[in-house]
């Protein structure tokens, strides 16, 4: 195997994260997505094997037979489906404690299990989430970029975790150039296209209509696009929203730039939520992590699916080796 292995953090221990890891480790034991998961194996499964190690080094030689991890303490004892926000550091701990691991060059990328943000928040984790943690873990803080993708399709919100009207008014022509420069060198280094094709959503019905329904595509989103052009990228749009993610639509782009959250998010869900992966574009490492959330009203229950998390795991193999062999390009 000439794979590093994958760090994958804790989550919280309420969650489902002790479960799907388990069904993810029963899943891949026998591919090159090896990991080692760093928490308490106080949390997981009875039925698991599991095996201590002190470096992620040696999760390669057990992978086949264990679970490695990387054992973190908890602070407190964990009631599974009842967070508790007393555990916060450990689970902080453990997303620091994996990007580390990368940076020293020891593993290949980070996946991320499920986390609350309103647990953290508790427990004095001033970020909104995983995502601005990593920036900031990563000296990057302000250019990190969320990518959905799946085998179906792959999308970029250019504005992300605010409400509508205030990703109407924060949205700029700056933002959609720098979040389409930052997709098609991710495009190119990790995903390995070596001619990455962009295509731009309008923001209006219609994307405008020549301006009867809005002038932001006249204003601010194609002066992007030819900026983006004139980079040396593949790029089309403004795509009216409405049919720009048909399959006929899908075939002539490799990633959709869109103007708000949902306009990207609902198209993936609806298409192929069981495989939706969150990759974290704009950072020096590697990161996915499976496109749902802790789901306490179901953790303990034995229902919880491990498909997102497996599919996160594979899809954080195959970048970091991408990125490991990556020579430069078009866009370096």
């Amino acid at each position: 195997m000439t794979r590093l292995p994958l760090a994958l953090t804790m989550g919280d221990p309420a969650g489902i994260g002790p479960e799907i890891t388990a069904g993810a480790w029963r899943t891949l034991r026998d591919e090159e997505a090896v990991f080692a998961w760093l928490g308490d194996p106080a949390c997981l499964p009875s039925s698991l094997p599991v095996k201590e190690i002190e470096t992620i080094e040696q999760a390669p030689s057990v992978f086949r037979d264990a679970l490695p991890v990387v054992p973190l303490g908890l602070a407190a004892p964990v009631t599974v489906g009842e967070p508790d926000s007393a555990n916060g550091q450990t689970v902080i701990d453990s997303i620091a404690r994996a990007v580390g691991l990368v940076k020293a060059g020891v593993a290949g990328g980070v996946v991320t299990n499920p986390i609350s943000k309103a647990v953290l928040r508790r427990a004095g984790f001033p970020h909104p989430g995983h995502t601005e943690f990593l920036a900031e873990l990563c000296d990057v803080p302000g250019r990190e970029v969320m990518m959905l993708a799946s085998p179906m399709l792959r999308v970029v919100p250019v504005t992300i975790h605010v409400s509508l009207r205030e990703a109407l008014e924060t949205l700029t022509e700056d933002m959609i150039v720098e979040t389409g420069l930052t997709t098609a060198l991710s495009l190119q280094r990790d995903f390995g296209n070596t001619r990455p094709r962009l295509a731009v959503a309008g923001l209006n019905p219609h994307a405008g209509e020549d301006g009867m329904m809005g002038r932001e595509e006249i204003d601010m989103i194609i002066p992007a696009i030819e900026r983006l052009r004139d980079k040396g990228i593949d790029v089309i749009g403004p795509m009216p929203p409405d049919t720009m993610f048909t399959e006929t639509a899908r075939q002539k782009y490799d990633a959709a730039l869109c103007m708000y959250h949902d306009q990207a998010l609902i198209p993936i869900k609806t298409l192929d939520m069981a495989h939706g992966v969150n990759v974290t574009l704009g950072l020096p490492i590697v990161r996915t992590s499976p496109d749902h959330g802790t789901a306490f009203d179901i953790a303990g229950r034995g229902i919880a699916e491990a498909t997102s998390l497996v599919a996160a795991l594979r899809l954080a193999s195959v970048l970091s080796e991408n990125r490991l062999n990556y020579k430069g390009g078009l866009l370096s």
